[in-house]
């Protein structure tokens, strides 16, 4: 039976392509128009097998509201993809690069190529997705309109990558998280990193002697994001990344680390991600 994903964004988006790099090319992505939906539908078994949401971007940073509908969620990360955001101008394939009027995508991906849009007299127009403008440009048959969108979007739609890699910022990555519902999560092999959040007592020292503990169990912590606790007085929880060798250090570290924090959730432990 196919495999059913939840994914933000259209037919086409960076997340189909995340969710194609991790499960295969036969994944059905079911397109959802929000990041709670993606949770929502994710946790609901009736409808997916899981999840793929974006949660931090190498140039923008962190999504906090995504990790807030982590923390809520009883979804387990599997895995992680990090995928370069490459931008292509998308056309119809008769179309020369003197016919274009318009370019059409996301306010994001305009912004990320205006360097090269400023080169041209053209009329730059914001919609709300990048493979829905790409989709749009194919179903009118337009001559004079292009799309800024990924590769996959120029398959799906038979448009003609007429100028590619158009963006400023040639290292541009967004990791994205893989979320299954902790009963249909099988056993990874080979995992070599975890999420966690967990908050202290808040003490003074206290989230020093944490990171020391991680430290000192030759962890590798890749990610340290605060958040406030909801009704606290500032008071705050953190997620953290951690890297080890072998599931018994990491398991070594969390029991270290219990007797100075008030509450520890994993999130799950899985393979560290390939920069693709």
């Amino acid at each position: 039976m196919k495999m059913k994903v939840s994914i933000q964004g259209y037919e086409g988006c960076f997340h189909q392509q995340a969710a194609r790099h991790f499960f295969g090319s036969d994944v059905e992505a079911l397109p959802c128009a929000t990041f709670r939906d993606v949770i929502k539908i994710a946790s609901n078994k009736k409808e997916s097998d899981g999840g793929v949401m974006a949660i931090e971007n190498s140039i923008a940073g962190s999504i906090l509201a995504n990790y807030n509908l982590l923390q809520k969620s009883n979804l387990k990360i599997v895995g992680e993809v990090y995928l370069q955001i490459n931008q292509h101008l998308l056309v119809n394939p008769e179309v020369k690069l003197e016919d274009i009027r318009e370019v059409h995508s996301h306010p994001m991906a305009l912004q990320q190529c205006l360097q090269y849009l400023d080169k041209h007299n053209w009329k730059l127009v914001e919609t709300e997705d990048t493979a829905l403008s790409a989709k749009n440009v194919h179903q009118h048959k337009s001559k004079h309109i292009a799309a800024i969108a990924g590769k996959l979007a120029a398959e799906l739609f038979h448009l003609k990558i007429i100028a590619p890699n158009i963006h400023t910022m040639k290292n541009n990555y967004t990791r994205f998280l893989i979320l299954q519902r902790e009963d249909t999560v099988q056993q990874i092999l080979n995992v070599n990193k975890a999420s966690v959040n967990f908050h202290t007592d808040h003490s003074r020292g206290s989230l020093a002697k944490v990171l020391t503990k991680i430290s000192d169990g030759g962890i590798n912590l890749s990610k340290l994001q605060s958040f406030p606790i909801p009704g606290s007085d500032f008071k705050y929880s953190f997620h953290a990344d951690m890297e080890f060798d072998s599931v018994a250090q990491f398991n070594n570290v969390i029991d270290s680390i219990k007797t100075l924090t008030e509450e520890i959730k994993i999130y799950g432990l899985y393979v560290k991600g390939k920069f693709l």
